[in-house]
């Protein structure tokens, strides 16, 4: 390494330019072996920095997501899950339902891959540079649940909640919330209802969607209304996903054959 790499080095951490830092060395040496005009070598170098600005944000963005599993839209069946067309999760994948700030609810039974679906759009707005949170509703209703009892709802609204242009919310329906925690939920999709999309996911028909929320259909009528106003619904219908494979590999043949021993 010469005097005058070194001073490039020092510029480049100075500048935070890492990935020019990283590549000039090699990029100097194949432009003096072709004779490169100056203008090119130096838009090499900074088309160098931008791409690896580019896969460090997109790499953070995803981490930030906290999604359980990485999921693509690449490796979803759509043979298997009945009433959702490639065609609609296409026009999704295009990402144009979040700078609307619309809505996308997935419903249908277990296993038939609303949470594939969810997390695969999610990753998809990451890699876009789109600030991404995933959660389940019993993990969100925990954090609010908390964040009340301490005083601190407005804070971790901002910073849970309105912080991210898209928020993933899943398993809408598993659990019944208390009146104090549908109240806490109202409270999410009130703030969120045209400032930010969302990506939920339930088991339960819009019909069944009170007997979640501590039975009570005024609130649930306004939340529901908030939700869907700027909405596309994806109703998903099907066997569950990870049943069939287990089926496939013989194991509730071998269960049945146990208890009858």
């Amino acid at each position: 390494m010469n005097l005058q790499h070194e001073r490039m080095l020092s510029l480049c951490e100075t500048l935070n330019l890492p990935f020019i830092a990283q590549g000039y060395a090699i990029a100097s040496q194949a432009a003096a072996e072709k004779e490169v005009a100056y203008s090119d070598f130096l838009e090499g170098l900074l088309r160098t920095e931008a791409a690896g600005r580019q896969v460090r944000k997109q790499s953070m963005l995803t981490r930030l997501a906290g999604f359980p599993a990485l999921k693509t839209l690449d490796d979803f069946d759509y043979s298997f899950a009945a009433g959702v067309k490639k065609s609609q999760i296409d026009e999704l994948a295009g990402l144009g339902f979040i700078e609307r700030q619309e809505n996308v609810v997935l419903v249908g039974p277990s296993g038939v891959g609303k949470t594939h679906l969810a997390i695969a759009l999610g990753y998809r707005a990451a890699q876009a540079g789109i600030k991404t949170r995933f959660t389940t509703a019993a993990d969100l209703l925990l954090t609010l649940s908390a964040a009340h009892a301490q005083n601190q709802l407005k804070t971790v609204m901002h910073r849970a909640i309105n912080a991210y242009r898209l928020l993933i919310i899943d398993e809408i329906g598993y659990l019944p919330m208390s009146r104090e925690q549908a109240n806490l939920f109202f409270q999410v999709i009130a703030a969120r209802y045209e400032r930010g999309s969302l990506i939920v996911t339930s088991n339960l028909p819009f019909g069944q969607w009170d007997a979640t929320f501590a039975q009570d259909a005024t609130l649930t009528a306004a939340l529901l209304d908030r939700l869907l106003h700027h909405a596309r619904i994806l109703p998903i219908a099907g066997e569950s996903y990870r049943l069939k494979h287990q089926r496939q590999a013989g194991v509730f043949q071998a269960r049945k054959a146990a208890t009858t021993d």
